[in-house]
């Protein structure tokens, strides 16, 4: 009975958000679709209780709860001296990525990662964290700013998806992807990538190449997010909760198969319920991958990095 006050007031929100994105939605694909999504996650809040979270699907559900940390919040509990720049120098800025130099705990590092709006106004304005090309352009080039400076590189990943509209297509939305994928692993410095929400296929994958990978214990990773998974499946969204199963998105299953190498504590009932305590968990996870990396020659960092991303591929003959 205690959970109700919660329950029903994370409802009311997700249910607010629904109303907001009504109006977008009807001359908006994107903002249809995340209100499709906000409207599964209101079925599953009032079908299921919510005192557990052991399964596939309620991973997704609290990964994307409303209330959970985002990119920001993490800066500013984790680092001190955040500067944000702007910019792909070439088309634009994408305010789905965020990235700067900071400190953290003293030591100068770069920090970047995609941003999710709080509200509806915030998630229109970041295009509900989903990155268009000039967001992994600004991204690779503050990367390699940060490996100009042998500044140590810590991405945050929490993102549905990248953006496919067809500007996004115009502007080489799959190029942009693709040649972060190629030169992100040449960078001759620390890379600390951390999956803090959704890792939401190549939107995720744009920014999350890195030495070591941490994934938080509810967070998810997958090559595609369950909803589209089952739509292409089984031709409708009744079976997200199965496809969620199947992908072996969760934290455990992904360490598992070596796709991430250590998997980052969160305060019981997940980040949203304290998210300082989150912060918290995750500070001696960071301090202990930058300073582990930080012992290691660049060209060891490099090649490490390519042995790394080659392991990943399993082949059986």
């Amino acid at each position: 009975m205690a959970n109700q006050p919660q329950e029903s007031n994370e409802a009311r929100a997700l249910e607010q958000q629904i109303a907001e994105l009504q109006q977008a939605a009807e001359s908006d694909e994107v903002s249809r679709a995340e209100m499709e999504r906000l409207q599964a996650q209101l079925q599953s809040l009032r079908r299921k209780p919510s005192s557990k979270h052991n399964g596939a699907w309620d991973r997704v559900l609290l990964a994307r709860h409303p209330s959970r940390p985002y990119t920001l919040d993490y800066i500013d509990l984790l680092f001190t001296d955040f500067t944000e720049l702007h910019g792909d120098r070439r088309f634009g800025d994408d305010p789905a990525i965020v990235g700067g130099p900071a400190r953290f705990e003293g030591k100068p590092v770069l920090v970047v990662g995609h941003q999710k709006g709080r509200d509806t106004k915030q998630k229109l304005a970041r295009n509900f964290g989903m990155a268009k090309p000039e967001g992994y352009r600004k991204a690779l080039r503050l990367m390699q700013l940060a490996a100009k400076f042998g500044l140590p590189i810590v991405t945050l990943v929490d993102t549905p998806a990248a953006y496919p509209g067809i500007g996004a297509e115009e502007r080489g939305q799959a190029e942009a992807i693709a040649y972060n994928l190629k030169e992100i692993p040449k960078l001759r410095v620390p890379l600390l990538v951390i999956i803090h929400g959704e890792g939401g296929s190549g939107g995720a994958l744009g920014i999350a190449v890195g030495d070591h990978v941490v994934m938080m214990a509810n967070a998810v990773y997958s090559v595609i997010p369950p909803e589209s998974c089952s739509s292409i499946l089984w031709r409708d969204w009744d079976h997200k909760e199965e496809a969620a199963s199947i992908l072996k998105l969760t934290a455990e299953d992904l360490h598992g198969l070596g796709i991430v190498d250590e998997v980052a504590p969160e305060p019981p009932g997940g980040s949203h319920t304290d998210p300082k305590a989150a912060a918290e968990l995750l500070r001696p996870v960071v301090r202990a991958g930058l300073s582990r990396l930080a012992s290691l020659p660049a060209e060891q960092l490099v090649k490490r990095r390519h042995e790394r991303l080659r392991r990943l591929a399993t082949f059986i003959s």
